[in-house]
């Protein structure tokens, strides 16, 4: 396994409704600026996505936004980032941030966060990659996912060795330190 020098980190563009997740998803930026460990978000300035970004440059990190074109937009992209990669659709997006990454970690979020984490997990279950895929499970938010991955495996729709895929904690550091010495 290569060493982990960037991170994808998938997120809520909104800051959720407990200010937990915003100061969890800050942290999370400043504890990998901290470690040398550069970033990959959507670009964004609204919701964790700029928390975390904050919290990596705030602390001399490196942010790398990867934009579709329609995003790039002066209300919704981060003016700060180290690097802004603009792209033409969402698809090229997410290949782009897995191409530029060495993990993955996704907060809590909506639809597009699930869509990229599940996007990541099955590309691992086919041996596509042996990324690590963290789960930052802040304030239980996972809870009820993580209840129905292991309705998945006893159903046999999903094999154990694939639902073990997922690396979670509720713990920034410890999540790190189990993503970065996986």
């Amino acid at each position: 396994m290569k060493p982990i020098k960037r991170i994808a980190v998938y997120c809520g563009a909104s800051p959720g409704a407990e200010k937990i997740y915003a100061e969890q998803a800050f942290l999370l930026g400043a504890m990998l600026a901290d470690r040398k460990t550069g970033i990959v978000t959507g670009g964004g300035k609204v919701g964790l996505m700029n928390c975390v970004t904050n919290g990596a440059l705030e602390h001399g990190g490196s942010v790398t936004g990867v934009l579709p074109k329609f995003l790039n937009t002066e209300s919704l992209a981060h003016e700060h980032l180290t690097k802004k990669i603009i792209v033409r659709t969402m698809h090229e997006r997410k290949q782009r941030m897995y191409e530029l990454s060495d993990a993955a970690i996704a907060l809590p979020g909506g639809y597009g966060t699930m869509d990229e984490l599940f996007e990541m997990l099955a590309w691992a279950q086919l041996g596509l990659h042996e990324k690590p895929i963290g789960l930052l499970n802040i304030n239980g938010f996972y809870d009820q996912l993580l209840h129905f991955l292991m309705r998945m495996n006893s159903e046999q729709f999903l094999q154990e060795r694939h639902r073990h895929l997922l690396i979670v904690h509720n713990n920034v550091a410890e999540l790190l330190s189990l993503i970065l010495n996986y």
